[in-house]
C-alpha cells in the first residue's frame, strides 16, 4: 500500500523543523511528510504528489495560507486541510471553513493539539475517500437492478452466481442451467425483470469490478482484465472506453 502524504506548508525554519519532527516521530513511517517554506512551493509539491492531508501557516510572504488553499481547491485538490495561525480574528476563521479547513489552531498549538488536530483530519479524509471511491466505482444502473429485482428466485440467484463468477466466461446457456431454466425463457426472463440483457449485466459487473480493482490495486490493465474475465486486454480496454468514456490507465490516474 501507498503511504498517505502531509504536507507542512510554514515559512518559520524553526516553527516548519520543529512540526516536522513532531510529525514524523508520530507518523512512525505510516505516513510521507513533506514541508514547504511558503505557498509557492506547496503547489508545486501538489503537482508531484497527491497530498492528503495540508497542514499550513496563515501569514507568509508570497502566498498566504488562505490564498494557497484557494488555489489548491481551483484545481480541484481534494485533500483536508489544518490551519496554524498567530491570528484569531473571527475573519480568519470563517473564511478558513469555507475554503473546506478542518481544523483551526493558534500558534504556539501544543504537540498534542496538534497531534490530535491531525488525526482528526486524517480520519475525514478517509471517509472522503470512501465515499469518493464507491460513487466513482458504483454503477447506478447496476446498483438500481440489484435493489429492485426481487429478493428470491431465478434472476436474483443468477446475478449472485455472475458476480461470485465474474473472472470466468459466463455464457447464459450455463448460468441459464445453474438456476435450472430453459436458455431462452431464462433470457427473456432476465430482462423483464432486469430491464437489462443479461449480457449488459455481465458487462456492467465485469466494468464494475474492474474499477474498484484499478482504484484499490496496482494490478496492470492486462491482470485486471483478466481478474475480470476478459481473455484480452485490448477487448477490455474498447468496452471500458465504450462504457466509462475513457481508457482504463487514464482512469486509474484520476485523484
Amino acid at each position: 500500500m501507498y503511504k498517505k502524504t502531509i504536507l507542512l506548508v510554514d515559512d518559520e525554519p524553526n516553527t516548519r523543523r520543529g512540526i516536522t519532527k513532531t510529525l514524523e516521530s508520530w507518523s512512525e513511517g505510516r505516513f510521507s511528510i513533506l514541508s514547504a517554506e511558503n505557498g509557492r512551493e506547496a503547489l508545486d509539491y501538489a503537482k508531484q504528489y497527491r497530498i492528503h492531508l495540508l497542514v499550513t501557516d496563515i501569514s507568509m510572504p508570497e502566498m498566504d495560507g488562505l490564498e494557497l488553499l484557494r488555489s489548491l481547491k481551483a484545481e480541484q485538490q481534494s485533500l483536508v486541510a489544518v490551519v496554524l495561525s498567530a491570528y484569531s480574528e473571527f475573519d480568519y476563521a470563517q473564511e478558513a471553513l469555507r475554503l473546506g479547513v478542518v481544523n483551526y489552531l493558534l500558534k504556539p498549538a501544543s504537540k498534542r493539539m496538534l497531534i490530535e488536530a491531525v488525526e482528526e483530519a486524517l480520519q475525514i479524509e478517509e471517509e472522503r475517500t470512501k465515499v469518493k471511491t464507491i460513487t466513482r466505482i458504483a454503477d447506478a444502473r447496476l446498483m438500481d437492478v440489484q435493489e429492485k429485482t426481487l429478493a428470491a428466485g431465478p434472476v436474483k440467484q443468477a446475478m449472485h452466481y455472475i458476480d461470485q463468477h465474474i473472472e470466468h466466461p459466463l455464457s447464459l446457456k450455463e448460468v441459464a442451467e445453474h438456476v435450472h431454466l430453459n436458455p431462452n425463457y431464462f433470457s427473456m426472463l432476465f430482462k423483464e425483470q432486469a430491464n437489462m440483457t443479461f449480457s449488459e449485466y455481465v458487462t456492467r459487473a465485469r466494468l464494475q469490478e474492474a474499477k474498484s480493482l484499478l482504484i484499490k490495486t496496482n494490478l496492470s490493465i492486462e491482470e485486471v482484465a483478466e481478474r475480470v474475465g476478459y481473455s484480452t486486454s485490448k477487448y477490455f480496454i474498447k468496452i471500458f472506453k465504450e462504457f466509462e468514456g475513457i481508457t482504463p490507465s487514464k482512469y486509474k490516474k484520476v485523484k
